[in-house]
């Protein structure tokens, strides 16, 4: 990953995630939101500046494309988000100023509940 100096791995020890540091990225266990990658493309002026991307369902194109966030510290440990409550998707459809059905739609799968019923 290149996050220090002495750090020099092969392709295996790559793919083993034996590098320093975390890379979560957008609808991953970790931050399973997809739309949160609309926000930093924005920031960042992705699109114009890399000719990358995003579909209306936020995939990346083209497919080998891949974005993350970073974290170059040796206690940063991968997590997954747990099951997300009613009242979670609620505050959260608030705080992203989309309707709660948009927001269960995003994260049915990390969803304690059946939206439907």
């Amino acid at each position: 990953m290149g996050y220090s100096k002495d750090e020099s791995l092969t392709n295996e020890e790559l793919i083993k995630e034996r590098y320093r540091g975390i890379r979560p990225a957008p609808g991953y266990p970790a931050c399973p939101d997809h739309t949160e990658k609309r926000i930093l493309f924005d920031l960042l002026a992705a699109e114009k500046h890399t000719g990358i991307y995003l579909t209306e369902n936020y995939a990346m194109h083209p497919a080998s494309s891949v974005s993350g966030l970073y974290f170059a510290h040796p206690q940063a440990k991968y997590f997954s988000v747990g099951k997300i409550g009613k009242d979670q998707i609620q505050d959260y459809a608030v705080r992203k100023n989309m309707s709660q059905q948009e927001i269960e739609r995003w994260l049915s799968p990390n969803l304690n509940y059946d939206p439907t019923g």
